[in-house]
């Protein structure tokens, strides 16, 4: 039976997928970034890289049939499909107290940065330094003088990344509540996990 987790804005979920299993993250209202991470769930130091995963195919945005790999450059999740325009931001950290204060603006009661910890800590594991997310549904590019741009997501209401665990993992995912960039449109929403 599938379970199906509804992520707040601010809030976080984690769960335990199997080698084999597929899951899928759900922008439910079409207007909500999350930040994504795997871990191996038989060494937390073996995680989801968005460096090496962008070294290893040679690009910024992933897309059905890519095999993302870890920190130790092994196979650890595949695309296996993708209901949206593929817009998911491989660049940008997680959001943090420390960035909102960088920014001038307010801090929400969590950031991502904070739910990653808390997640962390939720499994019995020491964080010692937040790695970089993939930011799923987050419309990010690289302009061609070489700065960044960000963009509202558009992903539209139902839209999904189903991906296939290539280890045992522990996914965390943030539903991210930044309104900087408007990356979440003017008002985050929640997402949902389903596996």
């Amino acid at each position: 039976m599938l379970k199906n987790l509804f992520i707040k804005p601010g809030n976080f979920c984690v769960a335990n997928i199997y080698k084999g299993q597929s899951l899928k993250v759900i922008s439910t209202f079409g207007n909500q970034v999350v930040d994504f991470w795997a871990l191996n769930s038989e060494n937390f130091n073996e995680i989801l890289s968005m460096s090496h995963s962008r070294s290893a195919l040679y690009k910024i945005w992933f897309e059905p049939n890519d095999i993302l790999v870890s920190n130790h450059f092994k196979p650890i999740l595949k695309v296996s499909s993708d209901t949206s325009q593929g817009c998911h931001d491989t660049l940008h950290a997680a959001c943090s107290q420390g960035s909102y204060k960088f920014y001038g603006e307010p801090a929400p009661p969590s950031s991502c940065d904070e739910n990653y910890n808390a997640a962390m800590e939720k499994i019995g594991a020491k964080s010692f330094a937040t790695p970089s997310p993939w930011n799923l549904f987050e419309h990010a590019f690289v302009l061609d003088d070489g700065y960044l741009k960000d963009k509202p997501t558009t992903a539209k209401p139902g839209d999904y990344v189903e991906l296939e665990a290539l280890k045992n993992l522990i996914i965390i995912c943030s539903a991210c509540p930044s309104k900087v960039g408007s990356i979440s449109g003017f008002e985050p929403q929640g997402a949902t996990l389903e596996y």
